[in-house]
């Protein structure tokens, strides 16, 4: 199938909606994606004939369980992680980042310390705050740039010392859309490991835009929610072989002692497994059929490169002709270099009532701090609500756009 946005929108239901008379326009992708029919189908398909537990003899549960290691399989391909038994699910990135960080925090003293980021979403940030207090660890945090909204890879890197334990950060902010820079994580990691530091990475924005190669970012985690990038509510995440079995987890007694199960607690959304595969099938689909699954991920996710290269340029030449905003994020549209999400504020409107005029149009995107509190503050937008995000996904279009800064137009206009 050749990528077209044609071909693109027809697989999703929700793109094609009007509501109180006018189209629906989803700019809110950072904060969830919108889901492709075939993902919808495999969900009520499973739990319209197969819903069951794991571990008994019956058809259904048998399935179950095969459904279970597929999930694992299809996550070990979009993350090119050595193992199937690397992958970790849970309700989200958040619940899991979480658990993980009491079971990897087990181990701390006091003196220890832990460097997170000022770019981060605080899903990555106040998990390993808290973990540090109850273990009267010191925490560091890296600054950002203000000039382009990146992380201040020099100040991090000032930061990480011989009682470092731990690095967490963001392959790409949620709000400004900022990449990390591979040459710049590689820095990160090496002086991590060369103090015996873990790294635990963030790539919840990142893996809708850009395919994740664990085994390239030689992190020790890696966390991600399929609801971000065109599946259902499931947190993914993946632990590094060396870890599996060093860390100890909380778990109920009776559960499985070996294997990634381990720090899985409770009964699995099986459904949101059986979608988790749809969802990674559907990022596969404009790969060669003839493929590996990671080959063809490899295949299509250069298609969406390109596109949204096109998408982030067309948006920041209409943002040039737009007078009394301001872009806090990188001006380039290079997809290696930012997501095609963009913070604004506007001289004569807070981004409340920006982001209502807009979806009182159903020009769906949303106004505040995203949970990128660090970033917001060192910018000093707190106290003024904020920026509007607009966030980009390889189903929107040039059209699309027009209509956004048609509306913007009217609005600064006023």
């Amino acid at each position: 199938m050749s990528f077209t946005p044609e071909t693109v929108r027809a697989q999703f239901s929700a793109l094609h909606q009007w509501h109180n008379g006018l189209p629906v326009t989803f700019f809110d992708g950072p904060g969830g994606s919108q889901v492709p029919l075939s993902v919808l189908e495999e969900m009520t398909t499973y739990l319209g004939h197969f819903n069951a537990n794991l571990g008994s003899p019956y058809f259904s549960s048998q399935i179950t369980t095969d459904l279970t290691s597929d999930a694992r399989r299809a996550c070990q391909a979009l993350l090119n992680a050595p193992s199937e038994d690397s992958i970790v699910f849970g309700a989200n990135m958040t619940t899991l980042t979480f658990s993980l960080s009491r079971a990897i925090s087990r181990t701390w003293q006091e003196g220890d310390e832990v460097v997170v980021t000022a770019l981060d979403h605080y899903a990555n940030v106040s998990s390993w705050q808290q973990a540090a207090e109850d273990k009267s660890v010191a925490v560091k945090q890296a600054q950002v740039k203000a000039e382009d909204c990146s992380l201040d890879i020099e100040h991090l890197l000032s930061l990480i010392t011989p009682k470092t334990r731990l690095v967490a950060l963001t392959l790409a902010s949620n709000a400004s859309g900022s990449i990390l820079e591979i040459t710049d994580i590689a820095a990160v990691v090496k002086a991590a490991k060369e103090v015996g530091a873990q790294v635990y990475i963030d790539a919840v924005h990142y893996a809708p835009h850009q395919l994740i190669d664990v085994q390239q970012l030689d992190c020790d985690f890696l966390v991600c929610s399929a609801y971000k990038f065109f599946g259902p509510h499931i947190g993914i995440a993946y632990v590094a072989p060396k870890w599996i079995q060093a860390i100890q987890p909380y778990k109920v007694e009776p559960a499985p002692e070996l294997g990634p199960s381990r720090f899985e607690t409770g009964t699995q959304s099986f459904e949101a497994l059986a979608g988790l595969i749809a969802c990674i099938n559907y990022l596969a689909q404009w790969g060669d059929t003839t493929r590996s699954l990671r080959q063809r991920l490899e295949q299509s996710f250069a298609v969406f490169n390109l596109y949204e290269t096109l998408l982030s340029d067309y948006f920041l030449q209409r943002l040039r002709e737009l007078e009394g905003v301001t872009l806090w994020g990188r001006e380039s549209a290079n997809s290696r270099l930012r997501t095609p999400t963009f913070a604004l504020t506007f001289a004569q409107f807070t981004p409340q009532e920006v982001a209502m005029e807009l979806g009182a149009r159903n020009l769906c995107l949303g106004s505040g701090h995203f949970y990128a509190l660090g970033l917001v503050r060192q910018l000093g937008l707190e106290e003024r609500g904020g920026v509007v995000r607009i966030g980009l996904m390889h189903y929107n279009t040039k059209e699309e756009i027009d209509r956004l800064f048609d509306a913007l137009q009217e609005l600064v206009n006023r």
